[in-house]
C-alpha cells in the first residue's frame, strides 16, 4: 500500500455540527454554525469553538464571553447548513428557518428549543490563531431534551437524538455502534 503526501490541512473528521446561539437580547440573538468544535478537559469541564473574525458572531461572542454550543440532527441538517452559509448581519436566521429561542440557565445567551443537548459556556481564553480565533471556554450549564433520557438509567442516547455529523465539506448520521469505551481489553462475563 503506498501513501501520498498532500499539503497542510484540517483532515480531522468526522465531527458534529453544531448550532452556537449567542446574544444577550432577543434583537441580536444570533446562530452560527460550527464543525471546528471539541472537548477540551473534563475536570473542568472545559471545550471550544474556533470562529472566524470576519463572521456575524464573532463580535457578539467576543463581547458577551458566553454562547451555547447546541447539537444538531437529522431533523435539523437543513437548517444547520443554511445558517452556516447565511449571514445574521443580513438575515433573521430564526425565523427564516423556523427555530426557536428559549432561555439558557446560566448564560444570557438563548439555546436552541429544537437541539438535542445545549451546552452554555463562558469564555476564558480567546487564542488568535490565522483564519480562526479559539474560545477556549468552561462549560457551565448542560441542557438535555428528556426525551431522550432513558428513565430507568438517567442515561443519555445519543443514537436515539440522531446527531449530525460532518465529515470534509459533508453532512452524515451516526452509524451504527461497533463497540463502547473499553471493550477492547473488557473481561467476558463468566456463564
Amino acid at each position: 500500500m503506498a501513501k501520498v503526501n498532500w499539503k497542510p490541512g484540517t483532515m480531522i473528521y468526522p465531527l458534529p455540527a453544531v448550532l452556537v446561539t449567542c446574544g444577550e437580547t432577543p434583537e441580536e440573538y444570533n446562530l452560527i454554525t460550527i464543525a471546528w468544535t471539541g472537548t477540551i478537559s473534563s475536570d473542568p469541564p472545559m471545550c471550544y469553538i474556533s470562529v472566524r473574525p470576519s463572521r456575524h458572531s464573532y463580535e457578539i461572542i467576543k463581547r458577551t464571553g458566553e454562547y451555547v454550543i447546541n447539537l444538531t440532527t437529522e431533523e435539523l441538517a437543513r437548517a444547520t447548513d443554511w445558517c452556516g452559509v447565511k449571514s445574521g448581519a443580513k438575515v433573521n436566521k430564526w425565523k427564516e428557518m423556523g427555530l426557536t429561542p428559549a432561555p439558557a440557565t446560566i448564560v444570557k445567551a438563548p439555546i436552541l428549543a429544537e437541539a438535542p443537548i445545549s451546552i452554555e459556556c463562558k469564555v476564558k481564553q480567546i487564542i488568535e490563531l490565522g483564519t480562526h480565533h479559539m474560545f477556549i471556554s468552561e462549560v457551565v450549564n448542560v441542557i438535555a431534551d428528556d426525551r431522550y433520557i432513558d428513565p430507568e438509567t438517567g442515561a443519555f442516547s445519543l443514537k436515539k437524538a440522531n446527531p449530525l455529523i460532518y465529515s470534509h465539506g459533508h453532512y452524515f448520521k451516526m452509524g451504527d455502534p461497533i463497540g463502547k469505551f473499553g471493550w477492547s481489553v473488557e473481561k467476558k462475563k463468566k456463564k
